[in-house]
């Protein structure tokens, strides 16, 4: 039998049994899980009894967890540990998964039975969360074409095959990119001002590829660390060109006509549906509600802080001419100046930060934080299966020690990873009829790897990266709902930040700081001066930064929020979205969009502003727990209803049962510096 379908997995908490199946097993076990959920359909709709939430809305969202628990086991991989076989059978099953999403969304039959019990739910005495579930299935339902004609289903479906399609080869394009490049370099002369962990990954990287002298890579750590302290300036200019030309270039990984057919499918389905674009389309169900709630917001943000980024880029600028006679400040020179900036207004760096900053420590750091506001602890279990070795597996408990979830961590870059950070789940949890399935969290970055000589020492933004990443994972290792459906991070997509970017605040707080930020070689704790450096120093270039952050949200917009006509020129397309943001001049030969994965390959299409709009929440909120004390169990603990209350309540009602009102900008304008 397929290993995959022998479920539930017979497992320590049914987790994966990544040994026991091939990436040959995935494509007929999810040809046969769908057999086995389109009968489970089938039951639904043949069922003879009047419909009821239970023998409809509860059977459908119950049905095809075989499923589920397939797909995201091989997506997770593709995304993590992928190789030609995956990406290939990925290719392949994106559409029949396609195709079957909308065998259920487009089902009539189906349909009729959910709009029974939606017109009559009045006379199913429903709590709060079945309530929702039901507003959320019957919206699911008319939003993705139930109401279509026959001849417009079929539309719809052949648009949604296209898309999933697109958006994978989006994405493998970007990846191969990526592991293609090197910078190979043979003279040490070469490697002027880079810190010795910077060299010995290089080095690391050349034995790996079997070459001699040093290697960088468009990875991440690699990157950065070149782009910050490589005195070279021609080689940071061809590094950044590299970067900026990822699937711009002449070859077959271009994917500038990908991009254009993607957002004119969007579009053809959005109005096929009824609504004016993708943007409105995909708000409706946001806080934001309509893209011109989104535009009002991001350029109120941007006339608040355009002048900052312009004043900010000037003083490196200034800088620059005056210690090396650059004439014109570029992209560039941008890390390397800002760190030489940095350590001399602030006397601080990275590397006098980093070896604070030990992985492993930090990992702890945040767990222990984690205990002091929610009572869970986190205890390491080698018993469970991983896919690589580098991923370390825990189990989370709660103050009575039950095991209320599993999480998983991946940290270091590799050829089969995706660039970024993200979470993610193999499942999520529910509660139902007195089973407890517990959610299986993962959190995956591309950290600096250890060295033969040193452990994995985090810049401070990995170290925000980290807790940002375990801020989702506890939204979805919380979670205390009757549906997976509506568990962890099942929530509105400008709301989904919120836990993850309220976590970050605790990188800059000295009660959280004395928990994990430890010299590694010596294990004195961080000196108090650092950390009020560190806190000097958040401010640094932060107008450029929200700018910035603006930037890619008008340009998500540019793509999705208006009425598309045909687009000839992706890059003229993204200067003129860029106009009114830019502190830099465009430089020939890159483009954003080509690598925008978020919104061409992740769900953040019509949704990147929720990067900022999020942090408008955290800042408020954090700013309650202020007033309070970082660790206030009463604060907390209405912080962690906000938590395990997933998607079973909308987001706006949560955030004012926590805080007591709306949220509001000062708080957000106040830590950046923009107002006193």
């Amino acid at each position: 039998m397929n290993p995959l379908l022998d479920q539930p997995f017979s497992t320590p908490f049914q987790t994966p049994p990544f040994s026991k199946f091939s990436t040959a097993d995935f494509k007929p076990a999810i040809e046969k899980a769908i057999e086995e959920a389109k009968e489970e359909i089938k039951a639904i709709v043949d069922n003879t009894a009047s419909p009821s939430f239970e023998n409809t809305i509860e059977a459908l969202t119950l049905s095809g967890e075989k499923l589920d628990r397939i797909t995201s086991i091989f997506f997770n991989l593709n995304s993590a540990e992928t190789n030609k076989e995956i990406q290939k059978t990925a290719q392949e099953v994106s559409p029949l998964l396609s195709e079957f999403s909308n065998d259920i969304v487009l089902n009539e039959n189906l349909f009729s039975r959910i709009k029974s019990v939606y017109d009559h739910k009045e006379s199913f005495n429903l709590n709060e969360e079945q309530q929702e579930l039901l507003r959320k299935t019957f919206r699911r339902f008319t939003r993705n074409g139930a109401n279509l004609s026959e001849e417009d289903k079929t539309t719809l479906r052949e648009i949604d095959k296209k898309l999933s399609k697109l958006s994978l080869q989006f994405g493998e394009n970007v990846l191969a990119e990526t592991n293609d490049y090197q910078l190979h370099i043979t003279n040490q002369a070469d490697l002027a001002g880079l810190p010795d962990y910077a060299m010995d990954m290089a080095q690391q990287e050349a034995e790996k590829r079997g070459l001699e002298g040093w290697v960088f890579t468009l990875h991440m750590p690699s990157y950065l660390a070149f782009q910050k302290f490589a005195d070279q300036r021609e080689l940071r200019e061809k590094l950044y060109k590299a970067s900026g030309a990822k699937a711009f270039q002449d070859n077959e990984r271009n994917n500038e006509n990908i991009i254009k057919e993607i957002v004119s499918l969007r579009y053809q389905r959005a109005q096929l549906l009824g609504y004016k674009t993708h943007a409105d389309f995909v708000l409706e169900e946001r806080m934001a509600k309509s893209p011109q709630k989104v535009l009002d917001f991001l350029n109120d943000l941007l006339e608040q802080s355009i002048e900052f980024a312009k004043k900010d880029i000037q003083s490196l600028a200034e800088y620059a001419e005056k210690t090396d006679g650059i004439k014109e400040l570029m992209p560039w020179d941008h890390a390397y100046y800002a760190e030489k900036v940095k350590k001399e207004q602030f006397d601080l760096s990275d590397e006098e930060l980093k070896p604070y900053f030990e992985l492993n420590a930090v990992l702890q750091g945040a767990f222990s934080i984690a205990q002091k506001l929610y009572d869970i602890s986190f205890v390491p279990n080698q018993q469970i299966e991983t896919y690589h070795p580098d991923v370390k597996v825990f189990e989370v408990k709660d103050s009575t020690n039950e095991t209320i979830g599993i999480f998983y961590t991946d940290f270091f870059p590799r050829e089969g990873k995706r660039a970024g950070a993200w979470m993610t789940n193999y499942r999520n949890g529910s509660k139902m009829n007195g089973v407890h399935k517990i959610p299986q969290i993962s959190i995956v970055c591309n950290f600096t790897q250890p060295t033969k000589d040193k452990p994995s020492l985090l810049t401070f933004n990995e170290l925000t990266t980290l807790f940002h990443e375990f801020g989702h994972a506890l939204h979805g290792l919380l979670a205390n709902t009757q549906y997976e459906a509506l568990a962890g991070t099942q929530v509105s997509w400008d709301f989904v930040e919120l836990p993850s970017q309220f976590m970050e605040n605790y990188c800059y707080e000295p009660e959280a700081l004395a928990l994990f930020a430890k010299h590694y070689e010596t294990g004195e704790v961080i000196p108090q001066a650092l950390i009020d450096k560190i806190i000097a120093a958040a401010q640094f270039l932060e107008g450029y930064q929200m700018s910035r952050q603006i930037s890619f949200g008008k340009l998500d917009m540019a793509w999705h929020a208006v009425e598309i006509s045909d687009i000839e020129d992706v890059d003229a397309y993204e200067i003129k979205a860029f106009e009114g943001t830019q502190v830099y001049p465009k430089v020939e030969g890159t483009n954003m969009s080509t690598a925008f994965s978020h919104i061409f390959q992740g769900g953040y299409s019509s949704g990147y502003y929720s990067y900022k709009w999020a942090e408008v929440l955290d800042a408020d909120a954090f700013d309650y727990f202020k007033q309070n004390g970082i660790f206030d169990k009463a604060t907390a603990n209405k912080f962690k209803t906000l938590l395990t209350s997933g998607g079973t309540v909308d987001p706006m009602v949560l955030y004012k049962n926590f805080r007591g009102r709306e949220p509001q900008q000062d708080a957000l304008l106040k830590r950046v510096g923009i107002k006193s």
